[in-house]
């Protein structure tokens, strides 16, 4: 008889280590954890169903964790009934054993199952809310990224005593003017020579303007 736990990894279950943690200790040989993005197929709860042999244990944080609706729990049941599976909810209290939370009652029980729908539900709004948050921060592409770091570098070399022709050449700008913009649109106090600010465009030796 072997002794499987498996909890579904939503955003916002935050009590994952926690309810890990119970699993060994109680002994789970192993435990199996659903990935966020597989939240509707999850593929890997049917894997541990299907891999459940007779007399075996199966221990999940929460009713409300591992299904998905009444009805999967009306086949969920029969199916450990017909395969003499042991169910531990951990947040729940329950076990088909009654053993480990004798302080559970049948009310318990059934307030649990009458609760399902609407923790279900709270539960997939709540993934849904965080999704959408997650899909609105704008994360820095490459280029934006680089950017971002060239311009530290010129704001950390001017304030670390750098002249402005050491920035130029180590930032591999091609004007010293983008190292003024730099240091402009980091409020850089310019405090250099007679000047502050940048300066105006810089002829080359043709006679041309830079930049």
């Amino acid at each position: 008889m072997a002794k499987v736990g498996y909890l579904m990894r939503s955003a916002h279950y935050d009590g994952a280590e926690a309810d890990i943690e119970w699993m060994k200790r109680y002994g789970c040989c192993e435990i199996v954890e659903e990935q966020p993005e597989q939240e509707k197929l999850r593929p890997l709860w049917n894997k541990v169903l299907g891999n459940l042999h007779k007399g075996d244990e199966l221990v999940v944080p929460k009713l409300s964790n591992v299904l998905q609706g009444t009805r999967q729990l009306a086949f969920f049941l029969e199916f450990c009934r017909v395969k003499v599976i042991r169910i531990i909810s951990i947040h729940d209290k329950i076990d088909s054993s009654n053993e480990l939370f004798p302080e559970t009652k049948t009310s318990d029980v059934l307030l649990t199952i009458a609760l399902l729908p609407s923790e279900v539900n709270a539960n997939r709004k709540a993934t849904n809310h965080i999704r959408k948050l997650k899909s609105k921060i704008k994360v820095l592409t490459s280029a934006a990224h680089n950017k971002a770091e060239r311009a530290k570098l010129v704001v950390n070399m001017y304030k670390s005593g750098h002249t402005i022709d050491d920035i130029w050449k180590t930032s591999g700008f091609k004007s010293r003017s983008s190292v003024f913009r730099v240091l402009n649109e980091a409020d850089v106090d310019l405090n250099r020579g007679h000047t502050k600010g940048a300066l105006g465009p810089r002829k080359n030796s043709d006679g041309s303007k830079e930049e």
